[in-house]
């Protein structure tokens, strides 16, 4: 196994070592006994896994795509595993499955929750589930660093002018990701605390809306937020989730800006406006546009917080915004909006070039000077047809299970797309607890399924179905 992988593994189970160590000082510091030995567990596991993982003998072959694909999904199934022991070794006696539930909706940033009163839990385990979405955010940046050599050259450009990574550049950018990830946490923190949000309930919330995740350290947003400045200023702290983690970057310390290099977050800024235009006129219905405000940026960004007074009538339009999600290199899931528009333009434009023969249509996207080649456009189709097969299988084992069509048809677009389940989508009551053990297997599956670029899917199935 190549040294590469191995130290990949290593780093995330010693900041998962880090974070349980951090909960042990909190615990201490607050008197929070019930649950401290299992952060220790946590803390000597990740540890002695970290240490097996770093001096394992490895080759020095080069890294195929297959295997770092391969190192990602179990990187998906291991790390959670580890994460699950506070959950499972806590005095609120969860089985296994349930355990590993919490953790794997935490990793993949989704938060649906097997509880359901939040006021009974200890505040140290509240802490560790918000911080296994913060390991599970930036584990998952990691992984497109990794895997950059497969995506498309107008996403690679957003983030580096390097068309493929050594070793050393994967390096180099991992750390910047690192870096720039817990400076937008530490700023998200220190503005929420600027606003009067709960010292406890800002480093909750920092931690979740970085990672994009949906786990909430109360019963509900209304209790975290009173005032509708509150409101908008989370509902902008939500972007951070949905332009690129590097825009910030790029605009202060590249020196030679172009709209080229920001392409997809112009492009997002774009669509973001339009959105918020469209729903002032057509859907403002309580005259609050605050809290629609709000239900929009956690929709595009995949979060999935809203408020208890959200209107179920327009549910379904924030399932496509869920759909359609952010930017490529951002922690919010979804197929992209990049994707969706380089696709619908060049649809028009092979419509127009057959009705109209003479004229010349060029496919490249409004701020840029590149065109996107016809593999880039086959890979997004792709995409797309593997999301709608994995859509209507997990609503068929989920129809299966005994959950109603439209509950199943909703929860499996929120659990493919990463995003909680909450009243802006009809779903604010349900309850995973009293799930069967077999449907939340089927939910673990897919939940890894949609944090993976289903890109990856696609070629892992070439690997293994197409062998010579």
């Amino acid at each position: 196994m190549n040294h590469l992988k191995l130290i990949y593994l290593s780093v995330f189970c010693v900041i998962i070592s880090v974070l349980s160590f951090l909960n042990i000082i909190y615990s201490y510091y607050l008197n929070l006994y019930l649950n401290l030995n299992t952060y220790f567990y946590t803390f000597l596991i990740s540890i002695f896994l970290a240490i097996i993982f770093y001096f394992i003998k490895s080759n020095d072959k080069k890294t195929t795509i297959y295997e770092k694909i391969l190192t990602i999904l179990f990187g998906y199934f291991l790390l959670p595993l580890i994460i699950s022991i506070p959950f499972y070794l806590s005095i609120y006696n969860l089985t296994f499955v349930n355990s590993y539930f919490e953790a794997i909706s935490g990793f993949t940033t989704t938060g649906f929750t097997i509880f359901d009163n939040i006021k009974h839990i200890d505040q140290s385990l509240i802490l560790w589930r918000s911080a296994s979405q913060w390991i599970g955010g930036l584990y998952f940046l990691f992984s497109i660093i990794l895997l950059i050599d497969i995506f498309d050259n107008s996403f690679k450009k957003s983030l580096t002018n390097f068309i493929s990574f050594n070793k050393a550049e994967v390096l180099k950018q991992s750390l910047k990701i690192f870096l720039l990830y817990s400076l937008i946490t530490l700023g998200i923190f220190i503005i929420l605390n600027f606003f009067n949000i709960r010292l406890f309930n800002s480093l909750n919330l920092a931690m979740t809306v970085i990672s994009s995740g949906g786990f909430l350290p109360t019963n509900s947003l209304p209790n975290i937020l009173i005032n509708n400045s509150q409101i908008v200023v989370l509902s902008l702290l939500m972007l951070t989730s949905f332009f690129s983690i590097f825009l910030i970057y790029n605009l202060v310390f590249v020196k030679n800006h172009n709209l080229n290099f920001f392409n997809e977050d112009i492009h997002l800024l774009f669509y973001l406006l339009t959105l918020l235009v469209i729903f002032l006129l057509f859907f403002n219905f309580d005259n609050n546009f605050s809290d629609l405000f709000l239900s929009i940026t956690s929709s595009v960004s995949n979060i999935g917080f809203s408020l208890d007074n959200n209107s179920t009538n327009i549910s379904f339009v924030f399932l496509i915004l869920v759909i359609i999600g952010g930017s490529f290199f951002s922690t919010s899931s979804g197929i992209r909006f990049l994707k969706i528009y380089s696709l619908f333009k060049y649809s028009i434009n092979e419509i127009l070039s057959y009705s109209k023969p003479k004229n010349i249509y060029i496919n490249k996207h409004l701020f840029s000077k590149d065109t996107f080649k016809l593999d880039e456009i086959y890979k997004y189709f792709l995409s797309i047809i593997i999301f709608i097969i994995s859509l209507l299988f997990l609503i068929f084992l989920l129809t299966l299970s005994g959950i109603e069509f439209e509950s199943s048809f909703k929860i499996s677009i929120l659990t493919l797309m990463n995003t909680v389940n909450s009243s802006m989508y009809g779903l604010g009551n349900f309850s995973f607890y009293d799930l069967h053990f077999f449907t939340k297997y089927y939910l673990i599956l897919f939940m890894i399924i949609g944090r993976v670029e289903l890109i990856t899917l696609l070629i892992i199935s070439k690997k293994f179905l197409f062998k010579n």
